[in-house]
């Protein structure tokens, strides 16, 4: 099974730990949560992210920036903008990026 490690960021704080129990109710995902956009860069630059979820509460203007941020790093990081539905709607968007998983 493979782990994916999941950035999870958003400015609702009970949004955020609710999502980082149900990541973390996968087998071999863990969450980390942040609200402090600016603390984002340096925690992508320095660990292992797989994901980058981007929850509620965000302006646009930085959500177009992690994302470009994202692309361009040596390291292959997947940004899912995630504002609700469940989940079983989170897992399915994970499972798109990670066709394997799905077995």
């Amino acid at each position: 099974m493979k782990t994916l490690h999941f950035l999870v960021i958003g400015k609702n704080q009970e949004i955020l730990d609710v999502l980082k129990r149900i990541i973390e109710n996968n087998e071999g995902w863990t969450a980390e949560i942040q609200s402090d956009e600016n603390f984002c860069y340096e925690y992508i630059r320095e660990n292992h992210v797989d994901i980058v979820l981007l929850s509620s509460g965000l302006g646009d203007q930085f959500e177009k920036d992690i994302k470009v941020f994202c692309a361009g790093l040596d390291k292959e990081v997947k940004v899912i903008d995630h504002y609700g539905g469940g989940s079983g709607l989170l897992k399915n968007e994970v499972y798109s990026l990670f066709p394997p998983l799905q077995q």
